[in-house]
């Protein structure tokens, strides 16, 4: 028997743009959530319709990564008219969404005092760079910046080099992920007890957080985080890149039977109980002498020999691959993690599948929407508004100004 999506019977208004709000209501629409992007016309939609190198017109593959099994209406909030239509909507609706700066849900009205009085029960999500409260709420952030200000660049990278970011938009993910965690929590409380609520997340409070263990150390004992060579582990040894004869792979000793079992496969069984090295301390305090000990060992040898013989011995390790290599690794094919869509300018169009799986069923998937395609659905099958008050909204500017990429001087609503 199939069983319906997880979040089927879900809808939420997005009024997202770019990375991390589209990323974090995309899951939410994968596991069957509706979610209508609500686009400002003004500044032709989300910006990530346009991000090179791979954008045409009002379509780019990094929007369709982001936007997948969503439908988007074009609609101006700041006139009366396309107000009204939003305002039926969110009597219609679970939750509002967004990824604007801080201060703006106030200002536009989309907070739950702003809405409460529509639909008691709805929840109001906004995940910002600094979020509502605080000396910087009103500045914008971006993964970027937060990485500098949270102090991840400045662990990040080989010692003596200069500060470094991470090689994907580790902030903005996260907090997609951490805005979609907190939406749901809100709306099983108002489901539950029929009142909704704000949700107030930050990227700047996502990426501090993830400090983690490094700030509870600094915390209460004062420790001070430094950038560690070939990426190695702040406290476990060895953990970390080593070079093959022929490239680079990475060993991990996270228990002591891995140390032991690694020092057998080496040749050394005695290091295991090398009073230097025969705890994790141990270790820790002689990772100087250690370290070139199992260098001059491992560039002995191919990487793929290794990978070999650490996988057959039960040592955590992996090769080091390059993003073509982890697409076509069997692991990432066997999890069915490449998905398709079709899509009438770029044809068929590969991504990657959520990582949120939930029950047996995969989901259905569908290209991202064009700007206000679905303004007929939303309008007259969700809003109740009949042709002739979907022309006058029109007229009134309730849409703005809708060009199709393919015909900059026509103006659609359909």
């Amino acid at each position: 028997m199939n069983r319906r999506p997880p979040l089927e019977g879900v809808r939420i208004l997005a009024v997202e743009q770019y990375g991390a709000g589209p990323w974090g209501s995309l899951h939410l629409a994968d596991l069957g959530a509706e979610v209508i992007k609500i686009e400002e016309p003004r500044s032709g939609g989300d910006v990530g319709r346009y991000v090179p190198p791979y954008a045409e017109g009002e379509d780019s593959i990094f929007f369709e990564a982001f936007n997948r099994n969503k439908r988007s209406i074009s609609l101006d909030l700041t006139n009366p008219r396309g107000r009204e239509v939003f305002e039926r909507l969110v009597r219609e609706s679970d939750a509002v969404y967004s990824n604007l700066r801080g201060d703006v849900p106030a200002k536009i009205g989309i907070t739950y005092d702003d809405l409460k009085h529509l639909n008691p029960a709805i929840v109001c999500c906004s995940l910002s760079g600094y979020g509502m409260t605080g000396p910087r709420s009103s500045q914008p952030g971006y993964d970027y910046l937060l990485q500098g200000l949270a102090g991840w660049m400045d662990l990040t990278g080989d010692p003596g080099g200069p500060p470094t970011k991470s090689g994907v938009s580790l902030v903005d993910f996260t907090g997609g992920y951490v805005a979609a965690l907190a939406l749901l929590s809100g709306l099983h409380a108002a489901q539950r007890d029929g009142i909704g609520m704000d949700c107030d997340v930050s990227l700047y409070d996502v990426a501090v957080t993830l400090l983690n263990y490094p700030a509870a150390w600094h915390l209460n004992r004062g420790f001070e985080p430094t950038r560690t060579r070939h990426s190695a582990h702040p406290s476990l040894v060895p953990f970390q890149a080593f070079e093959a004869r022929d490239g680079w792979i990475v060993v991990a000793c996270p228990k002591e039977k891995f140390w032991a079992k690694l020092a057998k496969l080496l040749g050394h069984a005695e290091w295991s109980a090398d009073p230097r090295f025969d705890t994790f301390a141990h270790r820790f305090e002689n990772k100087d002498e250690l370290i070139p000990l199992l260098e001059a060992e491992f560039v002995t040898r191919d990487a793929e020999d290794w990978l070999a013989s650490l996988t057959a011995a039960g040592i955590p390790c992996s090769p080091i691959n390059s993003v073509s290599e982890a697409l076509r690794e069997p692991h990432t094919l066997a999890r069915d993690l490449i998905v398709e869509t079709e899509h009438p300018r770029f044809g068929t169009v590969r991504q990657l599948a959520s990582p949120v799986r939930v029950g047996p069923e995969r989901p259905v998937y569908r290209r991202a929407p064009m700007r206000h395609e679905d303004v007929t659905y939303v309008t007259r099958d969700l809003a109740g508004y009949d042709d002739g008050e979907i022309e006058a909204l029109t007229a009134e500017g309730a849409f703005g100004d809708v060009r199709p990429a393919s015909d900059p001087t026509t103006t659609t609503t359909s």
